[in-house]
């Protein structure tokens, strides 16, 4: 496989090139396509759907699917990749070698954690309303239409619950069930397009641009407000660069032809079907209803499974984000299941999947209807795009490759234009995607700034430094007998604890080893060693292992001939008055240090306390 993600076996390219889109179709395009459901009823709930509205409209739609996922994600971001991973961490570690002054760096900082933070608020605001959309659409059916809204709550949490317990499955084997389910979804909904588009054939006018174009001409202040409604035709957008490091760039681009064609037919059909049937309501519903009545059922219940899973391109687009930001620093090392032995980034985080839960599970309980959340959605996902054209304008702009800058500036033009019709929505319950947004951002404002004030704190001494007060201190000092260990990160720099320990409290061993634990970019396989002897009584010994090995380093040390007197390891204490700086105390706190994530023997233990008044 390359870096793109795509299968270089060449005797089975073409299998693989299918099975890639099939899992692409299950975890990435959930969301956006099953967009056909509630952009065109959303819309026309304020306007008349005149053939001129409804064609102006269709157009609309059609050459926002071009411009913002087709030319924006597919083809320009999803060109800027950092070890086959996107999203707008990604952007930003791109950019920031490009930058020459600390303080475009930290606007570029600022502004992605603006962007991962609403990404992350459209996270809870999404699957709530996707799985309280799909529940409500039971009522649908006649056996149901008498349910409650208590009941649906209630069915909605058992299957929100259900669908976060199966996320630690990983992405293979969750992409494996959904993949076919949305198969079948996308076909239906291109079929019924096409059938619907012979009885008014002049709604293929929609794909000429002019039309949109002269829609908002005509219509003036109230069709720029429409465009509020027209942007949840791309909601979901941004899923397609975050999960690249879950599937690769190849499979996603391929099934984004797919997905694309089938949303373009099926908005025409929906389209057609309004100017013949102006008072529908539910319009992709009652369309398919009309031209094959004997396959509703079947088709309702595909079209349920299909907005249940519209949630999964979310929940795995957070975990590819998180895990990003744990690797950039950004936030602290929570524990990290790999659950692939093809790709580094397919991972689940139980600690974010069950935050994620909880906060999804209020949202049901708090808004109980899909309409409630209707009016907080899309703001998000269209602050996510603003940054990301931002970010792209600014890397095109420092590489000088004017093209592409060109029209990243267009884009950025239009998500502005889109960003602000969704403005209105903040007072309408759009408030509360900065509210679920502003929790992330505030973490990573208080880590990244307490991780600064800890290091400017706890200055690491260089090695050769080190080196020559430790050779002193060697000399001079009554040795213990026995084998001490220190784990470093680096051996270049050594940290504080090692020093306090050995130069401050004169706690010396006979022999005294650095052990570093380096994580390979391959799946598997573990390989120790002493690197070589830095002075008398002092080694270093590394253990390099592939990212998905669970590792045993009390077994390594052993086989090693290692059997360590001591174990020291170094614990922060925080001391402060302000408020950030206690928070940011108990999130180090939460997190499990060195020896609890290695899992070292207790009894060996030494945890040396650097006290940090902040």
């Amino acid at each position: 496989m390359n870096d793109s993600g795509a299968y270089s076996d060449k005797s089975g390219s073409l299998k693989g090139s299918v099975v890639g889109i099939v899992k692409s179709l299950g975890i990435v395009f959930g969301d956006i396509g099953t967009s056909p459901l509630y952009t065109l009823p959303a819309i026309f709930l304020f306007i008349i759907p005149t053939i001129e509205n409804v064609i102006g409209v269709v157009s609309l739609i059609i050459w926002t699917l071009v411009a913002l996922v087709f030319v924006e994600y597919s083809m320009l971001a999803m060109s800027l990749s950092r070890k086959g991973e996107g999203g707008t961490i990604v952007l930003r570690e791109i950019l920031k070698p490009l930058l020459k002054r600390h303080g475009q760096v930290a606007f570029v900082t600022f502004l992605s954690f603006i962007g991962v933070s609403l990404f992350m608020g459209d996270g809870v605001i999404t699957p709530a309303m996707s799985i309280l959309s799909a529940v409500e659409g039971l009522r649908l059916i006649p056996e149901f239409k008498f349910l409650s809204c208590g009941a649906i709550v209630f069915i909605s949490c058992l299957i929100t619950i259900g669908l976060f317990s199966f996320q630690k499955k990983g992405v293979e084997s969750v992409s494996t069930t959904f993949g076919p389910i949305m198969v079948i979804w996308f076909a239906s909904i291109f079929i019924s397009g096409l059938v619907s588009i012979f009885s008014f054939p002049e709604i293929l006018c929609a794909l000429n641009p002019l039309n949109g174009f002269k829609f908002l001409v005509s219509n003036g202040l109230p069709a720029f407000f429409i465009l509020s409604g027209v942007i949840l035709c791309a909601t979901g957008a941004e899923a397609l660069y975050a999960d690249m490091g879950h599937l690769g760039r190849k499979p996603i681009q391929h099934a984004w032809y797919f997905v694309f064609v089938s949303l373009i037919f099926n908005y025409m059909g929906q389209g057609a079907f309004l100017i013949k049937h102006p008072g529908a309501k539910q319009i992709i519903y009652e369309m398919f209803f009309q031209q094959a009545s004997f396959l509703y059922i079947p088709f309702l219940l595909v079209s349920l499974m299909a907005t249940i899973i519209a949630s999964q391109a979310m929940i795995s687009g957070i975990f590819s984000v998180v895990y990003q930001c744990i690797t950039t620093q950004i936030l602290p090392r929570f524990q990290i299941e790999y659950t692939s032995s093809r790709m580094h980034s397919q991972v689940y985080i139980g600690f974010i999947n069950w935050v994620l839960l909880i906060a999804v599970l209020f949202a049901i309980l708090n808004f109980k209807e899909s309409m409630n959340l209707a009016e907080a959605y899309g703001f998000a996902a269209s602050g996510t795009m603003v940054i990301t054209a931002t970010l792209m304008v600014a890397i095109f702009s420092l590489r000088k490759n004017r093209v592409r800058q060109l029209v990243s500036v267009l884009l950025l033009i239009l998500n502005l234009l889109f960003f602000s019709s969704t403005l209105f929505k903040i007072p309408n319950g759009g408030y509360w995607s900065i509210i679920f947004a502003t929790v992330p951002f505030s973490i990573f404002f208080i880590f990244v700034a307490g991780q600064n004030r800890l290091r400017k704190s706890l200055k690491p001494m260089l090695l050769e430094n080190f080196l020559e007060k430790y050779n002193l201190t060697f000399e001079s000092t009554n040795k213990i007998s026995g084998t001490a260990l220190f784990f470093t990160r680096h051996t270049e720099n050594i940290q504080s604890y090692v020093t306090q320990t050995i130069f401050d409290n004169k706690i010396v061993y006979q022999d005294n080893i650095l052990i570093s634990v380096i994580r390979r970019e391959d799946p598997f396989g573990v390989i120790a060693f002493f690197k070589g002897d830095l002075a008398q009584g002092l080694r270093i010994f590394e253990i390099h292992c592939g990212y998905m090995e669970v590792l045993n380093v009390e077994k390594i040390l052993k086989n090693a001939g290692i059997h360590p007197k001591a174990i020291f390891y170094g614990l922060d204490e925080i001391v402060s008055k302000s408020l950030i700086w206690r928070i940011f105390a108990i999130i180090k706190r939460l997190v499990p240090n060195f020896a609890r994530f290695y899992k070292l023997p207790y009894n060996k233990l030494h945890g040396v306390v650097t006290l940090v008044e902040m």
